[in-house]
């Protein structure tokens, strides 16, 4: 693994000849040895298409290429990190909150309309979310930001778990997701006021919850 965390915010990365990692741009501390920095658009192995569809999509986070042979330490906005260790499997996260990632990860655009019908097109206009999301498959490391801290949440089958939007990082698995309404929810149980809306995320996989309802 090509992450270790040095504190809640902060992280270090050990780059390896041949081996390619993406941050996010404006995103390093500081580094040792011979580490080359090059502004990238594309990010992992998600091809020119791939670049395209975030572009349209407005996932086109900018990114910095990391090469060489050293050591660098990653952190932005004084924001928390969490390291997410994929095994194959897909994680869901948006764009701004990628603080790097390993280059043998697929990077991908998905519609979020494509889960959940039409309740999943309108949340991006009801949450502040995007209507797509970043998607990265395959084996490697991801680090995300989050305000306040991340907890992981499991997804199990028959139990569903409801997520505030605001509060959503990312998840990962065999899961659907749904937004849902509920009048008076954010009133009893969350911050906020007036017609309340939940994301529903239910199968077999995990998602990862911020202690805030803040934007980054």
């Amino acid at each position: 693994m090509p992450f270790r965390e040095i504190n809640s915010k902060m992280i270090e990365a050990t780059v390896l000849p041949g081996q390619r990692l993406f941050s996010q741009r404006g995103a390093m501390l500081a580094y040792k040895g011979e580490v080359s920095f090059t502004p990238n658009m594309q990010g992992g192995q998600g091809g020119v298409m791939s670049m395209i569809g975030r572009r349209i999509a407005g996932e086109a986070t900018p990114l910095m290429s990391v090469e060489g042979s050293g050591t660098v330490l990653f952190g932005h906005g004084g924001h928390h990190v969490q390291i997410i260790n994929l095994t194959g499997d897909t994680l869901y996260v948006e764009a701004d909150r990628l603080l790097a990632f390993e280059g043998t990860l697929q990077q991908g655009t998905m519609f979020m309309g494509s889960q959940g019908g039409v309740m999943g097109m309108v949340r991006g206009q009801v949450t502040g979310q995007g209507l797509f999301t970043t998607t990265l498959q395959g084996h490697g490391s991801v680090a995300v930001m989050a305000h306040g801290g991340v907890f992981e949440v499991p997804i199990t089958p028959g139990r569903a778990v409801h997520v505030d939007p605001q509060a959503y990082v990312a998840h990962h698995g065999d899961v659907r997701n749904k937004l849902s309404t509920a009048l008076g929810w954010r009133d009893m149980v969350g911050r906020g006021s007036g017609e309340a809306f939940q994301l529903e995320l239910s199968g077999s996989g995990t998602v990862y919850v911020q202690a805030s309802e803040e934007k980054l």
